[in-house]
């Protein structure tokens, strides 16, 4: 890191029709430093990284726990952890190309969960990933494991069910926002001797971890919305006060 003295003095050097190869060779610095120095030259501020909340003496918390929350449903439903080559993880999280403001949402909760490191997007045909680069991403979420996640045991921990319970509709939404949808069905009724087409709005939520599909079940449990397992991988809500409560806390992907 060179000061701010260094820079200037670098500055006037080619200022007064040096080459940047020959003030690069009397100073030392490279060419490429003063090149971009020509474009800025305070220095740029460096990013904050913030200590792993479960790696402490004592482990707390995320400071977000309602952004923890969202992401960690979202996580479950289309969400991975892989190893870098050399340090640290990657968390990649799926989200199709169709529902942008999803992807701006995820974007956020993953920057607001890892502060101090840059979040970006890996486009795919039709989907993008959501990735973010920490050593800790293990810690948040102990869920990560070899293999698929419907085929071992998927179960929160302690300190991960008490921020569930703390923010239960978040983590519906990231659940829904992963893997459900809000669909309209429709039958046909008779009403006073004729045939008429009927309309009603309903969520779906299909997960093959039986894991998983209970622990939306249970928190759906603790908001009071009505379900039903239509088969055997796909959680149903097609009950009107239950539909509203969805609508209002959840609504479409959007």
């Amino acid at each position: 890191m060179y000061d701010i003295g260094t820079r200037e003095r670098a500055l006037v050097l080619v200022g007064q029709g040096r080459s940047l190869n020959s003030v690069s060779k009397e100073t030392g610095i490279s060419r490429a430093a003063i090149r971009s120095w020509q474009t800025r030259i305070d220095p740029l501020p460096r990013m904050r990284v913030s200590p792993c909340v479960r790696c402490r003496p004592v482990p707390s918390h995320p400071e977000d726990t309602a952004a923890y929350s969202y992401l960690l449903g979202l996580y479950l439903g289309d969400g991975c952890i892989s190893p870098h080559p050399r340090s640290g993880h990657y968390l990649r999280i799926a989200c199709a190309d169709a529902w942008p403001g999803l992807i701006d949402a995820c974007e956020a909760a993953v920057q607001t969960l890892n502060p101090g490191k840059r979040t970006y997007r890996v486009q795919a045909q039709g989907c993008v990933s959501v990735v973010g680069y920490s050593a800790h991403w293990p810690c948040l979420f102990p869920q990560h494991g070899p293999g698929k996640k419907h085929e071992r045991r998927i179960v929160l921990d302690d300190w991960q069910q008490t921020i569930v319970d703390a923010h239960p509709w978040e983590f519906i939404r990231g659940l829904v926002h992963s893997d459900g949808c809000r669909i309209t069905n429709w039958t046909e009724k008779v009403i006073a001797g004729e045939r008429k087409r009927y309309e009603y709005p309903r969520y779906f939520f299909t997960n093959l971890s039986s894991d998983i599909r209970r622990l939306y079940t249970d928190t759906l449990d603790k908001v009071g919305v009505d379900w039903r397992r239509p088969n055997a991988k796909n959680i149903s809500v097609a009950r009107k006060a239950s539909v509203a409560l969805m609508d209002t806390h959840v609504g479409p992907k959007h």
